[in-house]
């Protein structure tokens, strides 16, 4: 109530920010088709944000989930395939979101890195993987230059033909058509990874922001979520052009369209899976186009999960071992943990599984 004889209302997203939690609009939390994890991680200290998928070279049951804990303070959790944390690294300036690319050279070695960004400094962080090691010198700036900084989103490319790995950034806010900033990462000959920007691309909306950004290496394309938007779509390689290849989802989603993971297949095809955050769901879309248009990613199904208003979330076709035979699907929950789902179960009888070879 107030001074003036009124009644004010506001919105619960204002109010709620980025501490609070916003519940689902008038459905219940869950419905009895919610998809079960198999397993639930140790819980973090704050709050989680985004998962990436560590595949072990030699023993695919000793793979990590790298996943962040977003608020100050907060830093980069690794877990077992049992969800128990086996290392971190704390006291970031609010880590967003990570990825992982495996073969970069750095100091006459092959290393795999995750890359994390971290809002409040305006960088990028990268480590060197399993052991999380710092291999940045202290951070790279992103957005340089710019009013509006703040890093969110990241997703790694790793160019087929020559193996070259490039970084991907999005921001909490940003101009239609130079939203997403990539970046060339290199050796500066001392074993730090430095970087070169090598262009700004991106359409937006101009509402909510842009944080989920995936990358399919083999077909060689971006995606990310233009959060109350759709899916937009562009070329990876920056050599090959800025024009904008697709926006779907456009009337498929409660509200935000998050965390964006790609199923794939040796044969091109497979599944593009986005959170429906406020509802607890996933919608999914074909890999591939049809034959008359290679962007047309065609709507296959819903699903429910047990996570709780999802951010980021990874997948993986691999198998990994006996606990996770069929590929595994990590998605964000914000209880403070990730959740881990076999493949098998989000496919059901709708969605192709990898046969894996004996």
């Amino acid at each position: 109530m107030s001074n003036d004889k009124t009644f004010h209302f506001y919105d619960w997203t204002d109010i709620a920010g980025e501490e609070l939690k916003i519940a689902p609009d008038g459905v219940p939390l869950h419905s009895k088709n919610a998809i079960e994890p198999k397993v639930i991680t140790e819980t973090v200290e704050f709050d989680t944000d985004d998962p990436a998928i560590w595949i072990h070279p030699d023993n695919p049951e000793k793979s990590l989930i790298v996943g962040t804990d977003k608020l100050e303070g907060g830093g980069l959790y690794v877990f077992n395939l049992d969800g128990e944390i086996v290392n971190k690294i704390t006291g970031m300036g609010r880590p967003n979101n990570v990825d992982i690319a495996y073969g970069f050279k750095l100091g006459g070695e092959s290393v795999d890195i995750a890359v994390a960004t971290e809002r409040n400094t305006d960088m990028l962080r990268i480590f060197r993987m399993p052991d999380l090691v710092p291999i940045d010198g202290g951070g790279l700036e992103v957005f340089e230059g710019e009013e509006m900084r703040d890093p969110m989103g990241i997703a790694l490319f790793t160019r087929p033909s020559d193996g070259e790995i490039f970084a991907i950034v999005g921001r909490k806010d940003g101009p239609s058509g130079t939203y997403l900033w990539q970046y060339h990462l290199k050796d500066d000959g001392n074993g730090v990874v430095t970087m070169d920007k090598v262009r700004s691309f991106g359409q937006y909306s101009g509402v909510k922001e842009i944080e989920a950004i995936v990358v399919d290496n083999e077909l060689g394309y971006v995606y990310y979520s233009d959060e109350v938007f759709g899916i937009r779509k562009y070329y990876a390689d920056p050599s090959k052009g800025d024009d904008e290849l697709a926006l779907f989802g456009t009337k498929d989603f409660g509200r935000d369209i998050e965390g964006l993971s790609i199923y794939k297949m040796p044969d091109g095809t497979g599944y593009i899976l986005a959170s429906d955050q406020q509802l607890n769901k996933f919608q999914i879309y074909s890999r591939e186009g049809t034959a008359e248009n290679p962007h047309d990613h065609r709507w296959i199904k819903e699903i429910e999960v047990k996570a709780l208003h999802s951010d980021g979330s990874e997948v993986s076709s691999a198998s990994f071992g006996k606990k996770f035979p069929n590929g595994l699907f990590v998605v964000m929950s914000t209880d403070k943990t990730f959740h881990y789902y076999d493949w098998a179960d989000i496919a059901g009888n709708d969605l192709k599984i990898l046969q894996q070879s004996k």
